[in-house]
């Protein structure tokens, strides 16, 4: 006889529900609203498509899949042919055809329009809520464009591969493939950042050297991302004395055997498991130099700057992800008698990752317009060439503790690699990292700075007019403050660069929230981010006044 009460331990109670079926897109205010104000509105209906899709369960579930399959590495094939061939999970491949089916790895170049810029950043960062893996190679492609159009005679030979929206998995010499993915290789052994210290040698074959020559590479990459890319630009020496130069090094060569890049190792990183990094040797391999010689770090910095804009995208995204699961979360799950959301001090901690997420969207949003500003005035180079690094600088490195309370919202559940807290968590540190870690991006903005004055004093102008004209008292001050640092002795600049560039991102997100977000949250962001004191090191989210209205700020950011 079975006894009433025993036998059954398993009931489930309390557990929040799959977050689906909800669009990225018109759920977000702040995106929506950047859309329509930095010239995109034309593209309003597709990214509506594409934020309804990206949050089907069976698409949701491509990028779990793909990051439980992780990439493998077959040095040889069967006969002992050195192949280098990578195998993925076919939830990549579909990952990567959504990506270009949206057109985001060339957008503003194969249809060039207003806002297409705008347009094609918007669908990244939805898609980078998704899954970042498969931004890596996409991103790379993207940038690789503007510097091989600068060779009409190779762009001619590879424009509509890069252009096309059609995802061609097969590893297999260019000529035979529909589409193409080009990477990008810098870092050694020796050098990190420092890439002028690299050793990899290029040596000019018969037929002559210099722009569009062919030459033989031989030499090493530390890191070089998405081994499996049709095409990568590598930097190498060609003489003692020449400096570096830029290469266009191809998977297969010319005549259709496999080219010298010998995958030694795939890396066992951090971050997501789609995606491979790589270590290579470059055997005697073929390369065709791009730009002049010599002029390899000016000609790829082209490249970083776009993937730098990318790297704060994705950042911003990684935001937004952890902030909606959080919010779904705080709905659903219950603690002491009531639900997460309806706790003060929770709502207080949502309602302060909420306020960072939108300057986060707010920020990218107005750098996105500067990159394809034509008129080129002093304030879009600032935007561009000063903000850019700075915002790279900051919106990555608040990533990491943004995504860490996040998953602190979800307690336990949240630390298993079953949900999607961990996956976020794990990828947040890579942005601070690739392209330029923070002392890197500091220093450039200071040398931006020193570089072009005039561009400077423009973005400052603006700012303060801005601060005049809605009566910020506080947003000019920090400004003010500001201005002040940036007049100190140059050794006292350097090492004051974090806390200066600090202070340009938080001046440059709350001037935009307070021309575009609500009042209550401009006064929020500029009440805890820029007041004396608010914007020191030791903040932690969740110490928002009592009296501000947490519960409508998390409403706008993600409605029910």
């Amino acid at each position: 006889m079975e006894l009433p009460g025993f036998g059954k331990t398993h009931d489930v109670t309390n557990q929040v529900p799959p977050l689906a079926d909800y669009n990225f897109f018109e759920s977000d205010a702040a995106l929506t609203a950047a859309v329509e104000r930095e010239g995109a509105a034309w593209h309003r209906d597709a990214l509506r498509r594409h934020g309804a899709a990206l949050s089907a369960p069976e698409v949701l579930a491509l990028a779990e899949v793909a990051n439980r399959h992780t990439p493998e590495l077959f040095t040889f094939s069967p006969r002992g042919e050195r192949i280098d061939a990578l195998e993925f999970h076919p939830s990549w491949h579909s990952l990567l055809a959504l990506l270009r089916r949206e057109g985001l790895h060339a957008l503003p170049f194969s249809d060039p329009q207003k806002g297409a810029m705008v347009a094609r950043c918007a669908g990244y960062f939805l898609h980078a809520q998704l899954e970042s893996g498969s931004l890596c190679p996409l991103t790379m492609t993207f940038a690789s464009i503007p510097v091989l159009q600068r060779e009409p005679a190779l762009f001619e030979t590879l424009r509509d591969k890069l252009y096309t929206r059609e995802h061609d998995p097969r590893d297999m010499p260019l000529a035979q493939k529909k589409s193409m993915m080009t990477g990008m290789g810098m870092t050694e052994k020796q050098g990190g950042s420092d890439v002028r210290s690299n050793q990899t040698r290029a040596f000019a074959q018969p037929g002559g050297a210099g722009r569009g020559a062919a030459y033989r590479l031989v030499g090493h990459k530390w890191f070089f991302s998405a081994p499996q890319c049709d095409a990568h630009l590598v930097l190498a020496r060609t003489g003692d004395h020449a400096g570096l130069s830029c290469f266009y090094v191809p998977r297969f060569v010319p005549d259709g055997s496999k080219n010298g890049v010998q995958v030694q190792r795939l890396k066992d990183k951090l971050g997501n498991r789609s995606n491979a990094s790589s270590e290579v040797e470059f055997v005697d391999a073929y390369g065709v130099m791009i730009g002049d010689e010599g002029r390899g770090v000016p000609t790829i910095i082209e490249m970083a700057n776009y993937t730098r804009l990318d790297c704060v995208i994705g950042s911003a995204a990684l935001m937004r992800a952890a902030l909606v699961q959080a919010v779904h979360h705080a709905r659903h799950r219950s603690a002491f008698g009531k639900h997460l959301v309806d706790q003060p001090l929770m709502r207080n901690v949502l309602a302060d990752l909420a306020l960072e997420s939108e300057a986060a969207t707010v920020l990218f949003m107005r750098l996105a317009r500067a990159f394809e500003d034509t008129g080129n005035t002093p304030e879009e180079r600032a935007w561009r060439r000063i903000v850019t690094p700075a915002a790279k600088f900051w919106v990555c490195k608040r990533a990491l503790e943004f995504t860490g309370e996040a998953m602190e919202v979800w307690g336990g559940n949240g630390y298993v690699e079953e949900g999607p807290m961990a996956r976020f968590y794990r990828e947040a540190p890579v942005n601070s990292i690739w392209e330029g870690s923070g002392n890197v991006m500091c220093l450039d903005v200071l040398r931006a700075m020193e570089r072009e004055p005039d561009a400077a004093q423009a973005l400052l102008a603006a700012w303060r007019a801005t601060a005049q004209q809605h009566g910020h008292s506080a947003l000019g001050t920090a400004l003010e403050r500001l201005v002040a640092t940036l007049g100190a002795a140059p050794e006292l600049r350097e090492a004051s660069a974090r806390r200066i560039v600090q202070q340009i991102v938080l001046v440059a997100q709350a001037t935009l929230l307070v021309q575009h977000a609500p009042a209550a949250i401009a006064d929020a962001f500029i009440a805890t981010r820029l007041a004396d004191g608010c914007g020191d090191s030791g903040r932690v989210y969740g110490t928002l006044p009592a009296q501000v209205d947490h519960a409508a700020i998390i409403e706008r950011a993600f409605p029910v």
